[in-house]
């Protein structure tokens, strides 16, 4: 009978111990998962479908998540119920591709952590991605939090605080990679991912692909407002940056990207 001990024991041990992800791929929500943006594919559970001029003129650039929850609140005393904010959630599109780029990160969990950093809410994220059966893929959901509360309203809240000039007040996605990386390169025994990819298509995908390094790559989707900033980025040379852009039209173009990297070794 083989007995393992000292330093023979500590081998087996590395041998044997499941392996660490590769690689980090973070996902915007609205508009990059989901083909609309969810706050305002959400008013069709309402009798009208429209917001009054007055609860629209009350935006504050900046404070959306505070604009957000006045919508949310008006859409209680319009008595539009739980069960029809679900509906309208779980009817939301996947962006074309999508989910055969999901299929395919499932193929390669060995390979790739998913995470979703989002300026949505926790309810809409969680319950579309159940639906789509996708949820179990992801280790771990970025966004303000929002559940009902004992009136029905769904209560939305501001993700944290930050002192980010570049981001909305309530959320600087570049702060949450930046600490994920962090704490999971000390769960990891120190090992860091060996690239890092993040697929968004808004404004506020800009500061999170700034914290980006030459090994890793950005994927904004194409014509929209992260792409046309980073291309306008690198033309005025105004703001470095160092990661791949690799802009995107379906999951697939992602897919074809990722294939190329996870076969080399």
């Amino acid at each position: 009978m083989l007995i393992c001990t000292g330093q023979d024991a500590t081998e087996q041990t590395k041998m044997t111990a499941p392996q660490e992800p590769r690689f980090l791929v973070l996902f915007d929500f609205d508009e990059t998962m989901i083909n609309t943006n969810s706050d305002e594919a959400v008013l069709c559970a309402m009798p009208d479908q429209e917001l009054p001029d007055w609860l629209k003129n009350s935006f504050r650039e900046g404070h959306y998540n505070e604009y957000m929850q006045k919508v949310l609140a008006y859409m209680r005393e319009q008595n539009v119920s739980e069960e029809s904010i679900r509906s309208a959630i779980v009817a939301f599109q996947p962006t074309p591709g999508l989910l055969n780029l999901l299929q395919y990160l499932q193929s390669h969990q060995q390979d790739f952590e998913l995470v979703v950093v989002s300026d949505a809410n926790m309810y809409f994220i969680e319950k579309w991605l159940e639906r789509a059966g996708v949820r179990h893929l992801f280790r771990k959901i970025f966004t303000n939090p929002a559940s009902f509360d004992e009136t029905g309203r769904l209560a939305l809240l501001p993700f944290h605080a930050h002192s980010c000039s570049r981001c909305p007040d309530n959320m600087c996605k570049q702060a949450i990679l930046r600490e994920y990386l962090m704490s999971r390169q000390k769960e990891r025994g120190g090992v860091a991912f060996q690239r890092v990819f993040y697929v968004g298509d808004g404004a506020n995908d800009i500061c999170p692909s700034l914290a980006l390094g030459p090994r890793d790559s950005a994927f904004p989707r194409r014509d929209f407002p992260m792409h046309r900033l980073l291309l306008g980025m690198q033309q005025s040379q105004a703001v470095t940056v160092k990661a791949n852009i690799v802009p995107w039209t379906s999951g697939e173009d992602i897919m074809d990207c990722l294939k190329n990297i996870t076969n080399k070794r």
